[in-house]
């Protein structure tokens, strides 16, 4: 009671580890906002009570003016507690689509069921909207922003990815364990999720 339930859902987002989701808790985000309900409409009530008494709320000091300002206060406060959660929440989803990939089915299945449905939304919008603006320049801003010494890079697949794979308009067989030299360009979306490392030294 009383903006505990904001703080509950501050505190969850905050023990995570710094730029990592954690699961989207829809339940205590509903208890907040039917909290933020409740402090509405009591606050209204309190202030009704006062104006029908015929009491001027700037000026009067009773129980319902204090209670007004309780619920007041509380409302403010779960309202900042919701709209930290769900702003760092939509920083970290931003941040994925420029260290994982700008497609929804390019995040590991571990981070797609920590977001909600409207958070996968929001990812698949911002993403066009870099797409949109990346072709618009013809510029891919998904690269290394300090140009790399050699445009080839040696990596390892780290999972079977298959055969039949284009790369720089060739096949190619990804098998597990399998080493190749690649472009930089072509072989970052599979590095980025996890897929290839690369071989250095």
């Amino acid at each position: 009671m009383h903006g505990r339930l904001g703080s509950r859902l501050v505190k969850e987002l905050a023990s995570g580890e710094k730029g990592q989701l954690t699961h989207f808790n829809d339940e205590l985000l509903n208890e907040v906002i039917k909290e933020c309900s409740e402090n509405f409409l009591a606050l209204q009530s309190l202030i009704r009570k006062m104006q029908e008494e015929g009491l001027d709320f700037q000026t009067t000091r009773n129980a319902d003016h204090y209670g007004a300002l309780i619920n007041h206060l509380s409302l403010i406060r779960n309202k900042r507690c919701l709209m930290a959660y769900v702003y760092n929440r939509a920083e970290m989803i931003q941040n994925l689509a420029w260290t994982v990939g700008l497609r929804l089915f390019e995040l590991p299945e571990e981070i797609q069921e920590k977001l909600s449905y409207l958070e996968k939304d929001y990812f698949k919008r911002h993403s066009a909207a870099l797409e949109s603006y990346m072709s618009k320049v013809d510029l891919n801003l998904n690269v290394d922003m300090v140009p790399p010494k050699d445009p080839y890079i040696k990596v390892r697949v780290l999972d079977d990815l298959g055969e039949g794979i284009v790369v720089s308009d060739k096949a190619a067989n990804f098998a597990r364990h399998s080493m190749h030299f690649l472009k930089r360009t072509d072989a970052e979306p599979y590095i980025s999720r996890g897929l290839m490392e690369e071989l250095t030294g």
